[in-house]
């Protein structure tokens, strides 16, 4: 049976309980959790919701700096950072903690972190994954952007962490690293690429750009909750983000639905 989820970016301006109520009244499944919009009450209201936990994203989400994000400049404290938020997200029991790289050649800093992290992750019982970004905007956010390249970090590594499959990110990428990786992908973000887009944050809802899914789904396999994420920016006149975020999630997970069972 097919699982749906909202990863709550999606609606950013709402508090983590609305977002509860609205992705239930919506019909997910389960909702990705980002630890910036925790409260001290959000845990019972989770487990009071009856919603499965997608994956989960710490407050401060990659090893390097990100030009676009306000966090620490020093690694190793966005390491630690990372690691509290991994302790923190453990209690939701979430399908994994995914993480980013962030920009830069500091390659030697990147396998340190990887391995902190997979560390955290085994001794919290919670899985974790690098999150490829797609090249186009990479210089803001990752040093890799395809399943290969995040395979062959994590490899370099020798950490047990998984890769993250983000629809937005990698569908240009060969479907047949999809197959390659498939039983080390933890997670998968759905959103449509708008023709032309933007900026690095102006998705549309599935069906809404030129992603073509079937031979993603195909080869993906995925039995987990496909979770819906939309970045969008606010600037934009036309943005998601400034949709009424019920509305919004009630159409997000009908187009998430229709995009996700239309191959099968």
């Amino acid at each position: 049976m097919t699982r749906l989820s909202i990863s709550q970016i999606t609606t950013v301006t709402q508090s983590f309980a609305d977002d509860l109520d609205v992705y239930r009244a919506a019909g997910a499944d389960g909702i990705g959790i980002w630890e910036m919009k925790l409260q001290d009450d959000s845990l019972e209201r989770f487990r009071a919701s009856g919603l499965e936990a997608a994956a989960a994203i710490p407050a401060v989400p990659s090893i390097l700096p990100l030009p676009l994000m306000e966090g620490p400049d020093d690694p190793s404290e966005r390491i630690e950072a990372i690691c509290a938020g991994i302790r923190c997200l453990a209690r939701f029991e979430p399908a994994c903690v995914l993480f980013l790289t962030g920009p830069g050649d500091d390659r030697p800093t990147i396998l340190e972190g990887i391995r902190a992290i997979a560390g955290q992750g085994r001794a919290c019982g919670v899985r974790v994954a690098v999150e490829p970004i797609q090249r186009e905007f990479a210089e803001h956010w990752t040093t890799v952007s395809s399943l290969d390249e995040a395979a062959e970090l994590v490899d370099e590594a020798g950490a047990d962490a998984g890769l993250m499959y983000d629809v937005w990110h990698l569908w240009r990428e060969p479907v047949e690293q999809i197959a390659r990786h498939r039983d080390r992908i933890y997670g998968v973000h759905v959103a449509d690429w708008r023709d032309p887009t933007r900026n690095t944050n102006d998705r549309v809802l599935p069906g809404d750009g030129i992603v073509d899914y079937a031979p993603i789904l195909e080869a993906l396999r995925w039995d987990g909750l496909f979770d819906l994420e939309i970045f969008s920016d606010a600037e934009l006149p036309d943005s998601l983000w400034k949709d009424d975020p019920r509305e919004l999630a009630e159409r997000g997970i009908e187009r998430l639905r229709t995009a996700v069972t239309a191959s099968d």
